[in-house]
């Protein structure tokens, strides 16, 4: 359900259903001759159109204006880069409005810079810490000063250890995982993004402009095909099933 469609009663429901609520996170960033400035929203956008035909889903608008970077191309290029510190408040802001709205299964999903997930870049580090603060300020002012200490968290661990927690409310990840990566090709414009857009969004690949201004990280696109991007989508599917099952 794209949540800005949806009438109260939905929300109501999907609130109560503990329904997850998928916030899509993006760059317009430079891809190449041959390819969209909005590959990495496009990724996570078009991979949740495919899941919520088979699995009850909210779906909050995308947020494309991340950190892009100008390390691959300069802003004439097409790249639009917004510095992590300009939107992390807004970030706090909606989680914390979510949040009061009586969502608790959030999930941020982004694709752009995850190869080391684990240490974090600009856009996702922003987003991971407007949720903690979101959470923490959220708590305090439901729940009071102290309110980790008192004695009714005493299952706080178990909770914990079965991610029922109050800080798994908010979670933030990237759209492929390790297990992914380790088998499909992970690259900027190369050939896993460019056949990962062949499958989920072919309008925004143009191949004959792959001649325009070859680079290293593009050369790799030659070979690219949408089958091959169909294969890294069931596994990027398989994936998020299991995740919010």
């Amino acid at each position: 359900m794209r949540y800005e469609l949806m009438l109260p009663h939905q929300i109501r429901a999907a609130i109560a259903a503990q329904t997850p609520v998928i916030l899509p996170l993006g760059v317009l960033e430079y891809h190449g001759e041959h390819m969209a400035v909005g590959m990495d929203t496009l990724a996570v956008t078009r991979i949740f159109d495919r899941l919520e035909q088979e699995v009850d889903l909210v779906l909050l608008p995308p947020f494309p204006f991340g950190a892009a970077s100008l390390a691959v191309a300069g802003p004439q290029s097409g790249t639009v880069h917004v510095d992590a510190d300009r939107f992390q408040p807004f970030a706090e802001a909606l989680f914390t409005g979510l949040l009061r709205t009586g969502f608790r299964n959030i999930h941020a999903v982004v694709h752009h810079q995850t190869e080391n997930f684990a240490a974090g870049m600009p856009t996702d580090l922003a987003f991971r810490f407007a949720a903690r603060q979101a959470l923490f300020r959220f708590l305090e002012a439901e729940r009071g000063e102290g309110w980790w200490g008192d004695n009714d968290m005493a299952d706080y661990y178990a909770q914990h250890d079965n991610g029922t927690d109050p800080f798994n409310w908010i979670s933030v990840h990237p759209l492929m995982d390790a297990r992914i990566t380790a088998s499909y090709p992970f690259d900027h414009a190369g050939i896993g993004e460019t056949s990962l857009m062949m499958a989920l969004a072919p309008e925004a690949v143009d191949a004959a402009r792959l001649d325009d201004n070859t680079t290293w990280y593009t050369e790799t696109a030659r070979d690219a095909s949408a089958e091959l991007g169909e294969t890294g989508v069931q596994l990027i599917l398989d994936r998020w099933r299991a995740l919010l099952a």
